[in-house]
């Protein structure tokens, strides 16, 4: 399936946000709200897109190219961690959305893409009042759709944080929050938790598009085999149904493919993120099916000859590793600094790092997370609604009456939930 030139330009014509207009105006880079991504995964049914964190340039070209060969609508992401103002990732807030569309451009993208600010996080009361200030300069910069993530704190101040911030996210745009920080198997959320996140959201006329939660992984390498708890999942989104909120999986990274198809088989899940497998292939370490890299006798990644950067670069990146005693769960930090040099090798070398996510990302989109021909719903969608924004997908069912501030907080005494041990867990 594939759109007709005359669906597309309908859709190019209304369904790009006000800032994407004002950025980009003879643009032909489709660069969408995220409520149409879930929208169209939803249609589709029993479907997960692809969310890629575009460490470098070279995953954000190679996951547009997988997209458009599997005609499959994406998002294409950066966390504040990764991409914010203590970025370690040359891609950040401001400047992802102006790569991917360069990219749409060269490359002929006619799919679908959200630009997604993943993991805003908060991590305490005193961070919301400068979240107030940066996060229209990230919509202003581009983004079309955000995860307020202030789950490291207690659930009354994780719910009282998103209302606070959302007057300053677009009605338009895409809208992500969370449970439970990202702790492996300890501290797994649980449905009440989310339903009190959910139904104080609902009743101040707030629909976020996904829900993530702590079900069972980890972000990086997933190394204890625990892995995402589907029945878990499950079970929280069943609990969520009336308010029609979609899920969002983080960590999929080290995830057999097995349990990722369970995930988007199984669960309301549409959004699935992908960062360090994409950042390990672009790079060419050797990876098993899922992309975990794989390590040698001695913990030490192993490069593939011939595939990703030259074994020359890879060398001198391990030499810098190596002078700061750098982990292999430390190397994330080596893709600031290495971009230019990346960017400095021959054409050949720098396409086939590309290819190497292509190939991977494609894979999952059609083998794994049945996302093929999801650009076609996205672009329907669009046409349907004849805008840039096709609403909310619930409807107000909660009394505010019922969520004032003091009432949140005897709320949230009353969930009696594990969350884990306490620390300062990545995001």
């Amino acid at each position: 399936m594939t759109v007709s030139d005359t669906d597309f330009n309908k859709a190019l014509e209304i369904g790009r946000p006000p800032n994407i207009v004002k950025l980009f105006p003879n643009s032909r880079g489709l660069l969408v709200s995220g409520k149409f991504i879930d929208l169209a995964l939803t249609a589709k049914g029993k479907a997960m897109t692809i969310a890629a964190n575009g460490r470098n340039n070279f995953v954000i070209r190679g996951a547009l190219m997988a997209a458009q060969k599997a005609n499959a609508a994406i998002i294409i992401e950066i966390a504040r961690s990764e991409g914010g103002a203590n970025a370690y990732c040359p891609t950040n807030y401001w400047n992802i959305a102006r790569q991917v569309d360069q990219a749409c451009n060269e490359l002929k993208i006619t799919i679908p893409v959200a630009i997604h600010a993943d993991h805003y996080g908060i991590k305490k009361e005193s961070d919301i009042p400068f979240a107030k200030i940066e996060i229209p300069t990230i919509f202003e910069a581009g983004i079309t759709s955000i995860a307020i993530d202030a789950s490291h704190m207690t659930d009354d101040k994780n719910l009282l944080a998103n209302l606070e911030l959302n007057e300053f996210i677009p009605d338009w745009a895409g809208l992500e929050t969370e449970i439970g920080e990202i702790k492996g198997s300890q501290g797994l959320s649980a449905a009440p938790e989310a339903l009190f996140l959910i139904k104080g959201l609902n009743a101040f006329n707030i629909f976020p598009n996904w829900i993530a939660l702590n079900n069972g992984t980890t972000h990086g390498l997933e190394a204890s085999g625990q892995g995402i708890q589907v029945e878990l999942t499950s079970e929280i989104h069943e609990a969520l149904s009336p308010y029609k909120v979609s899920g969002a999986q983080h960590g999929t990274s080290g995830n057999s493919s097995e349990r990722l198809r369970e995930i988007a088989q199984k669960t309301r899940t549409t959004k699935a993120n992908v960062a360090t497998a994409l950042q390990m292939i672009s790079w060419g370490l050797e990876v098993n099916d899922y992309g975990n890299a794989i390590l040698d006798d001695n913990g030490n990644f192993q490069k593939v000859k011939g595939e990703g950067v030259t074994e020359e670069m890879w060398q001198s990146m391990v030499a810098y590793a190596d002078e700061r005693s750098w982990k292999t769960g430390s190397y994330k930090n080596l893709n600031l600094i290495f971009e230019n040099k990346f960017m400095g090798q021959p054409a050949a070398i720098r396409e086939r790092m590309c290819k190497r996510v292509e190939d991977f990302v494609y894979n999952l989109l059609v083998n794994v997370f049945n996302a093929g021909d999801s650009a076609d719903l996205a672009i329907d969608a669009i046409i349907k609604a004849n805008s840039y924004d096709p609403g909310p997908k619930a409807e107000k069912m909660e009394d505010p009456a019922e969520w004032t501030k003091e009432k949140i907080i005897a709320k949230a005494a009353e969930i009696d939930t594990d969350k884990g041990p306490a620390g300062d867990f990545d995001d």
